[in-house]
């Protein structure tokens, strides 16, 4: 990740009188809301998805909040810090929105009873520890039907970034899809070993798309893969933000993430001393996930693709329903049943069709 240093907490919505308070806070105050960030919030991506939400957030409750921002904390002792400094600040609420933080916010949450916090992605709660992700399998299986439907050479890439589980049933949502919609089609997966960082990310991309990839997905933070595609006459599909204007003859469709509902609902929870620790999945039928889909797909598979997000939305469908076997033919899932939330949360296998290893 390219590291800038790390800002002091900014944005500050003005503070004046509000109706709510949260565990730290009197019946006069503000609620204070802080949100910890991985990359820049720049104008794309993970980290300005998240702040987007905050916006709105912001914005939904006016003066009865004031909301503040890290942007650029690296996972380790420098989230710790960051963290720590927040809830020694008296915010009441805290998002972290990385896998990385995990363990440094179970770490100060348990130091600091009285503020709750709440971690994107990860999987260990408490009592004042709640988390919270998007069902991006969902967004990677409709992409991953586009793919099968887009495809000539049946060569998929896939720009990851770290083999935590996240990125992983992703991977595996796209490879199902494959299978069912273009079966023999491959995955190439090129780890860059970082959430951000450019360079390495459209190193990866035009490697995958030398082996003759000609759609590319990514699971990190920087529109380089898709001005790859873009350069070298190849599709795409997006991550975190709707990535389109970085590459209009080449992104297919982008995994949009919408924060706002969520940290609208948790902080009313707080406002309402109502809050309680859970482990929160919003997806396509939340609005969590989005997927807007360019016009370079013919209205035909269009039409196949909004039918498939209907039945997600609908329940009717879910991606990860069994029988489904992993890539050594070791069945995972039975026929009739579907991936359980703990069973998606520690996904460390790919499913049958995949040729690729997970790194150790």
């Amino acid at each position: 990740m390219h590291k800038r240093p790390l800002k002091k907490l900014l944005c500050a919505v003005v503070a004046a009188v509000g109706l709510g308070a949260g565990l730290n806070a009197s019946a006069a105050d503000p609620l204070k809301v802080g949100f910890v960030y991985i990359g820049p919030i720049g104008d794309h991506g993970w980290t300005y998805q998240h702040e987007q939400g905050r916006k709105e957030l912001a914005a939904k409750f006016g003066d009865r909040i004031t909301t503040n921002y890290v942007e650029n904390v690296p996972e380790g002792a420098d989230a710790e810090r960051v963290i720590r400094n927040m809830a020694k600040d008296k915010y009441d609420l805290i998002f972290t929105t990385s896998f990385g933080y995990m363990n440094p916010t179970l770490k100060v949450a348990k130091q600091f009873p009285k503020v709750i916090f709440e971690h994107a992605t990860g999987y260990k709660q408490d009592k004042n520890l709640g988390t919270y992700l998007a069902r991006t399998y969902e967004g990677r299986y409709v992409g991953g039907f586009l793919a099968a439907k887009m495809t000539k050479t049946k060569k998929i890439g896939y720009v990851a970034s770290f083999p935590i589980p996240e990125v992983i049933r992703d991977i595996n949502a796209i490879q199902l899809a494959l299978n069912k919609y273009n079966p023999g089609t491959e995955i190439k997966v090129v780890w860059v070993n970082s959430w951000f960082d450019p360079g390495k990310e459209a190193d990866a991309a035009n490697a995958l798309i030398d082996q003759g990839v000609d759609v590319v997905f990514q699971h990190t933070d920087s529109p380089a893969p898709i001005q790859a595609a873009e350069r070298r006459g190849v599709y795409a599909v997006g991550y975190a933000s709707d990535m389109a204007h970085f590459g209009p003859k080449a992104v297919l469709t982008s995994i949009v993430n919408d924060w706002g509902p969520h940290y609208i609902q948790a902080t009313q929870s707080v406002l309402d001393h109502n809050w309680k620790s859970q482990d929160y999945w919003g997806g396509l039928k939340e609005g969590t996930v989005k997927l807007p889909i360019s016009d370079l797909v013919p209205a035909a598979v269009k039409g196949e693709a909004e039918q498939i997000i209907a039945d997600i939305e609908s329940g009717a469908f879910h991606p990860f329903t069994g029988p489904i076997k992993d890539q050594t033919g070791v069945e995972k899932i039975p026929a009739g049943a579907s991936a359980s939330n703990a069973e998606l949360a520690s996904m460390n296998y790919y499913v049958e069709g995949m040729k690729a290893e997970i790194p150790k």
